[in-house]
């Protein structure tokens, strides 16, 4: 079993898509997928819910209050599991699933706001022994993107300074947000839009422990 972890102190940075979007992923792969919402919002849970009909469906566990108990109702036949981490929880909120994962994905909007509140972040990660000690691969994920415009270069040339590798840019799209709430991904569909899309999840893929 392998367990990946979507964190941010920031809020609206694209977490649930992420997560969605790995946990369909997973599922569409053949792979016994389990999402754990640790937001209390809910958002990956309605989305679990929603996919639920379909064959490739994501168990969706409530992890936004007891952390433990949440980790262990994972099934014993679980192949991958994706933690969609609360909204503004730091390092030491989100130590139990720093303990469990086997790599942490970080969404970063291209904006100098956004920069600047990950950075205390990725801090606060730091601390934990097995993120310390390169254990626990934290990889940065730029969101949003606007590629054409030289925000979106300056934001990436920047975060591409930073300790952590860049694992992958994705271009804004208003597809992700009517996915999210219709239960699906874009590796649901195969038009050529969606396959273009899909392209810029290839390095993240790539770099995600199997």
């Amino acid at each position: 079993m392998k367990t990946v972890l979507v964190a941010s102190s920031k809020g609206g940075v694209g977490k649930t898509k992420i997560a969605t979007h790995l946990a369909a992923h997973a599922a569409l792969s053949g792979q016994n997928t389990v999402l754990i919402d640790a937001d209390p919002q809910g958002s990956s849970t309605r989305w679990a819910e929603r996919r639920s009909p379909m064959e490739s469906a994501v168990l969706a566990i409530d992890g936004s209050r007891r952390q433990k108990s949440a980790w262990n109702s994972v099934p014993a036949d679980t192949d991958r599991v994706v933690v969609d981490g609360a909204a503004g929880a730091m390092g030491a909120e989100l130590a139990l699933w720093l303990e469990q994962a086997d790599a942490v994905v970080v969404p970063v909007l291209p904006s100098t706001l956004d920069i600047d509140a990950t950075v205390p972040f990725l801090n606060s990660l730091v601390e934990h022994p097995r993120v310390r000690s390169g254990a626990l691969p934290v990889g940065l994920v730029g969101n949003r993107l606007r590629p054409w415009t030289n925000a979106s270069r300056r934001a990436m040339e920047a975060i591409g300074q930073w300790p952590y590798p860049l694992v992958a840019e994705l271009r804004d799209s208003q597809a992700y947000v009517v996915l999210v709430g219709l239960g699906k991904s874009l590796f649901d569909y195969q038009s050529r839009k969606a396959r273009e899309h899909q392209d810029d999840w290839k390095p993240l893929l790539r770099w995600l422990p199997r």
